[in-house]
């Protein structure tokens, strides 16, 4: 009788293991290919509660910093390879892919998810012809940031829409390079999403612009001599050593350390600055608007980091259930728990700029919420354009000859070569990028 209860008893421990195991093999496996940012590094580690919500679906990570991201990004849905499942791309890519068919519509979307919840500039910018191509895991503008203590030493008043003009005067008596504060902190790494997104805001308020009417590049106009002159000086002047290097992550890292007494970048590093786990300054810093010059068009930008499928994805519902997820108010009260309500991902729902919490947390919401709205991809210029984009051109090639033109501009900050030399080289770039695609007739 015993042994023939050991057997059962054996036979189901087996039949069990096999269970488990059927079940671990018909578990879908959802490739992300993620930025590096604070805000995604969240995103990944409160994904544990997602898998253990469907244990029929496992989140295989695949982190990268900015320009690799959209380089592997753009070669996978370009060549139709299938390798990731979810891809988080921008307000760049989104509309051009969704028109090219590569992306699969964010539609049918569960009634709780609230899509109209969702600010209606980030639906807009991911959006072609109506259809909404990728949900916004967060949304920024651009905008000053300042340290008040260093300001109140120097009895310097930040006012609430500075002009760079302020800001270089601002720049000079705050720089005390002897204790490592650096008056500005300002992107230098070259990519046309890195360097170029904030040099093109400059040259926007400079009054320049890519592109005339025509499709003839501007970069040797003197709009875009004076502000990339303007914008090397002021960080050989008064910006850190090494500035060539600096993107996002890096100028965060120096603002958050008390390195910096102001930079000028995206609105999101607000909840990174004043969280006090993150940050060394988080009750010094103020905030102002962009900077501006002679025009306040496109003085600041219009940005969406958001999660997308590729049509390639064997694994769409999968790959659904977890953006959807991951964009929802309840991943908002999630990362409130787990780093505050200054750190959530800012910009995407209304109803998170109703809270009480966050409004109470985050004393620079109700601003970054206008600066995003006001931004205005459709009319970025003081002159006229045949493009639309705020911070890039939007057009396929941009990504290619943005990117070029970024490495001369970072050449002429390191003093490889002189800032004409650049512009000429970039204008050389831009003008073959157009004509090859027939822009430029």
């Amino acid at each position: 009788m015993k042994r023939a209860l050991r057997t059962a008893l054996r036979a189901l421990a087996v039949g069990a293991v096999g269970c488990a195991a059927a079940a671990s093999a018909s578990a879908a496996t959802v490739t992300i290919a993620m930025l590096n940012n604070p805000d995604m590094i969240e995103l990944k580690k409160l994904s544990p509660a997602f898998e253990k919500a469907n244990p029929d679906i496992k989140l295989n990570w695949v982190i990268l910093e900015e320009n690799v991201l959209r380089q592997r990004a753009t070669t996978d849905i370009t060549t139709n390879s299938g390798q990731f499942d979810v891809m988080m791309i921008g307000t760049y890519e989104t509309p051009q892919w969704g028109k090219r068919g590569w992306l699969s519509p964010m539609a049918n979307l569960p009634a709780d998810y609230d899509l109209n919840d969702v600010v209606k500039t980030a639906r807009d910018g991911l959006s072609y012809n109506g259809t909404l191509y990728a949900l916004p895991f967060y949304v920024e503008s651009s905008m000053t940031f300042y340290r008040k203590d260093l300001f109140a030493a120097k009895g310097l008043k930040m006012p609430d829409q500075p002009t760079y003009d302020q800001i270089a005067q601002f720049a000079d008596k705050l720089t005390d390079k002897a204790n490592g504060v650096y008056g500005i902190c300002l992107r230098g790494k070259a990519g046309w999403g890195e360097n170029m997104a904030y040099v093109t805001t400059l040259v926007n308020t400079f009054g320049g612009r890519w592109f005339d009417e025509k499709w003839n590049a501007q970069l040797t106009s003197p709009e875009w001599k004076k502000a990339v002159n303007f914008y090397v000086d002021l960080l050989k002047k008064d910006g850190p050593p090494g500035a060539s290097s600096n993107g996002f992550n890096e100028n965060l890292t120096l603002m958050s350390s008390g390195k910096c007494a102001m930079w000028i970048d995206a609105t999101v590093a607000a909840g990174m600055l004043y969280n006090k786990q993150q940050s060394q300054v988080a009750d010094k810093i103020g905030f102002a608007a962009a900077p501006v010059e002679v025009t306040p068009k496109g003085s600041h930008w219009l940005w969406s980091w958001a999660l997308a499928i590729p049509k390639s994805s064997k694994q769409q519902d999968a790959a659904k259930k977890f953006i959807t997820w991951a964009t929802s108010k309840g991943y908002i009260e999630m990362v409130a728990k787990d780093e505050g309500w200054a750190s959530v991902p800012p910009g995407t729902r209304e109803s998170t700029y109703q809270r009480p919490e966050y409004k109470q947390a985050a004393p620079f919401s109700e601003f970054v919420l206008k600066a995003i709205q006001s931004a205005d991809p459709n009319s970025p210029t003081a002159q006229k354009v045949p493009y639309t984009g705020v911070q890039f051109v939007g057009i396929p090639e941009f990504q290619s000859f943005g990117t070029v033109v970024g490495q001369s501009i970072a050449g002429a900050l390191a003093g490889q070569m002189s800032v004409d030399q650049a512009l000429q080289a970039g204008n050389a770039t831009a003008d073959r990028a157009v004509r090859q695609a027939g822009y430029l007739k």
